[in-house]
């Protein structure tokens, strides 16, 4: 997984803020409620943990915890089904049934271009082959890194995918393309 990106200009709670409500919208145009969440995390992360403590519970977390909005941004976007969890040994065919199920796949099927050995790819090698074969048509996979042995992965219009680097960035949270760049193109 990538390390965090570093802004050159000083992030202050309000250009994170504004960063993480992008970011929302721009992943979940139809549900609001993904930014009120994320934006409830921000603004209010005692009461986040306290309105959301059943599905924190499931991380390990009972207390605001640095990335609090982050990790609000992946449990509402999966929420919504509009992002995939995956485990660092997750079945080829498993990812490809929740890529599948994504409110946010793109409209025309990339699964016809797929080979039958990249289906025995390891996890990552396979991930990045979908964000390959995403690519051919015009859509993009990228991973909302939680430096976690999990990849939580979002697609999005492949046009769309720097404007998901810059608010990250801005927000102070890493994001992966797969299938671009040094191990994935």
């Amino acid at each position: 997984m990538s390390a965090p990106h570093e802004s050159r200009a000083p992030r202050t709670p309000d250009h994170v803020r504004d960063a993480l409500a992008g970011i929302a919208a721009l992943l979940a145009p139809a549900h609001p409620s993904v930014t009120e969440e994320v934006l409830h995390a921000h603004d209010r992360p005692h009461d986040y943990v306290s309105a959301f403590e059943d599905r924190l519970d499931e991380r390990g977390i009972d207390e605001p915890v640095e990335n609090l909005a982050w990790i609000a941004l992946i449990d509402a976007l999966h929420a919504h089904g509009l992002l995939a969890e995956f485990d660092w040994k997750e079945d080829a065919h498993e990812i490809r049934a929740q890529l599948e199920g994504l409110g946010s796949r793109p409209s025309v099927d990339p699964w016809p271009l797929f080979d039958a050995p990249e289906l025995s790819l390891p996890t990552d090698a396979f991930l990045h082959a979908c964000g390959r074969r995403y690519r051919e048509v015009g859509a993009a996979l990228a991973v909302l890194d939680i430096e976690s042995d999990c990849y939580p992965v979002v697609g999005l219009s492949a046009a769309r995918a720097e404007e998901l680097t810059a608010l990250a960035a801005r927000a102070g949270f890493p994001v992966q393309h797969l299938g671009t760049g040094p191990g994935g193109g």
